[in-house]
């Protein structure tokens, strides 16, 4: 989950918030936004997804047999 580390902590840091600040915009407690910067793989994708939207962007569960196609 280290992409999603890194992606969520450059976006929140160019979009100049802190973690306190994008929290609270997101709707979504602090510590998720530092579990999710810290690479942490225990996460809840509702929240996960609340941080994302503030990206325009989402995760969901993909099958692997479609990956292999």
């Amino acid at each position: 989950m280290n992409w999603l580390a890194e992606f969520v902590k450059k976006r929140r840091k160019e979009a100049g918030l802190t973690q306190e600040q994008f929290a609270e915009r997101a709707g979504v407690a602090l510590t998720v936004v530092r579990k999710i910067e810290q690479g942490q793989t225990n996460l809840n994708l509702d929240k996960v997804n609340l941080v994302l939207m503030m990206f325009g962007h989402e995760l969901a569960p993909v099958n692997s047999k479609e990956l292999d196609k």
